[in-house]
Order: C-alpha cells, then structure tokens, then sequence
C-alpha cells in the first residue's frame, strides 16, 4: 500500500510540475517594472535593451506615444502574447509571452520616453522560470525590434 501511495504521489509530481509554470499567473504589481531602472536578474535568462543593457536604447525619430503605440502593435502581432499592464498611450507597457511548448511565461517590460526631437525605447525581457532560456528572450527582443525597425520607425 504505501509503494503504491509513494508511486502515484511521484507520478502526480511527474504530471504537475511541467503543467504548474503553464497555469502560473503572472502579478503585475511584481512583474510591470520600469526597464530603465530595474535590476536584472544576474541570470542568463534576461536581456535588456537600453542604458548599461545588452545593446543600447532603440532610437526613433517618433514621439514617444506614437513609438510606443508602433512597438505595441509589432508585440501584439507575435503569437501567444498579451498585455499584462501599463497602456502603449503612456508610453509603458509590459507583455507576457508564452512559449510554444510548455507555456512558460516571459514579462517583456517596454519604455518609450523623450529623446531629444525624437524618443528612446528601452526593454527588458527576463523568464519567470529557470535559470537559461538559450537565448529566447534576446531573440524575440531582436525580433520585434527588427520588425519595429523594417516599419521606418528607427532612427
């Protein structure tokens, strides 16, 4: 009896621990954070664009409303994602993505604000869960701002 109790609790554990990250909820209140001014993780499951970041800021001749209402429209048009906070009108939003297979959540937090005549779009894209995420969120924020740039929004 208690082999077999010990058995279906290690396949419960089995069967719910890939599926939990799945269902995770993602708090806005931990996860919507200014990219300008937020620690990283010290993991290599983050990437930031902007000031002491991975690459710098993207730099566009656009307002910051109307950047970030570009960004928005480029994020939004990628699968699996949704707007967690913040509204692309303000110029801060932050995205949750989730991947294909096990539905992992991703926070991509975005920051337009006044550059000069212009305005500067800082990011910071980090996985809730795991240590590595081989490059995911570099690769999506690469994306996106290759899609942002390919709509002449660029500088």
């Amino acid at each position: 009896m208690i082999k077999r109790t010990l058995l279906f609790a290690a396949v419960a554990v089995a069967v719910a621990a890939p599926i939990a990250p799945r269902l995770a909820q993602m708090d806005p209140e931990v996860w919507h954070v200014d990219p300008t001014d937020t620690p990283r993780t010290g993991r290599p499951n983050d990437y930031l664009v902007g000031e002491g970041g991975d690459q710098p800021a993207f730099i566009s001749p656009l307002p910051p409303a109307e950047l970030a209402a570009a960004f928005d429209f480029v994020a939004m048009s990628d699968d699996r994602v949704e707007r967690l906070a913040g509204d692309p009108a303000q110029g801060w939003v932050t995205y949750v993505q989730r991947s294909f297979l096990m539905g992992y959540p991703d926070a991509i937090s975005v920051k337009a604000e006044a550059d000069g005549d212009g305005s500067r779009l800082s990011l910071y894209s980090r996985s809730r869960f795991g240590y590595s995420d081989m490059g995911a969120n570099q690769a999506r924020v690469e994306r996106w701002l290759a899609a942002l740039e390919a709509e002449a929004v660029g500088g």
